[in-house]
C-alpha cells in the first residue's frame, strides 16, 4: 500500500466564506443549546415547586371541621318521604339525587363545611 503523504493528513484551512457559514453555524448551535437548556431548567422547577406546594384547594375535604378522634355528625333536612337515589362527594359538597313522594327528581347540594343547602336542583324531562 502507499503511504499517504504528510500533505493529506493535515487539514487545510477553510475558505472565508466557508469559515463564515461554520461560524454562523456554531453560534446557532450555542444559542440553540442555550435556550433548550433554560426551557429545561424552567420546567424542572415548576415540576419541583408544585410537588411541595402544599396548599390545600378551599374545597378540600380536609376542611370540614370536626373534632378530634370523632366523627362529624350533621343533620340534613329532607321533604317528607323522600327517597335518596344516589349520592356523590367532592371536597366539602355532597349532592344527593332524592326522589319525593310524588315522583319528582331533584338534586340536592349540600356544604357541609358552611352547614347548609347550597343548591336545590328539580330535574324534568323535555
Amino acid at each position: 500500500m502507499a503511504r499517504p503523504s504528510v500533505d493529506d493528513t493535515e487539514e487545510k484551512p477553510l475558505d472565508p466564506a466557508a469559515e463564515r457559514v461554520r461560524r454562523k453555524l456554531v453560534r446557532f448551535v450555542a444559542v440553540n443549546l442555550g435556550l433548550l437548556f433554560l426551557a429545561v431548567m424552567a420546567v424542572l422547577v415548576a415540576v419541583v415547586y408544585k410537588t411541595f406546594d402544599n396548599d390545600a384547594p378551599a374545597d378540600a375535604v380536609s376542611e370540614i371541621p370536626a373534632p378530634d378522634g370523632a366523627p362529624l355528625e350533621l343533620d340534613l333536612p329532607l321533604p317528607a318521604g323522600a327517597k335518596v337515589l344516589g349520592h356523590a362527594l367532592s371536597g366539602n359538597r355532597v349532592s344527593l339525587h332524592i326522589e319525593a313522594v310524588d315522583g319528582q327528581r331533584s338534586l340536592l347540594i349540600y356544604d357541609v363545611a358552611a352547614r347548609r343547602v347550597v343548591a336545590r336542583i328539580a330535574l324534568s324531562q323535555q
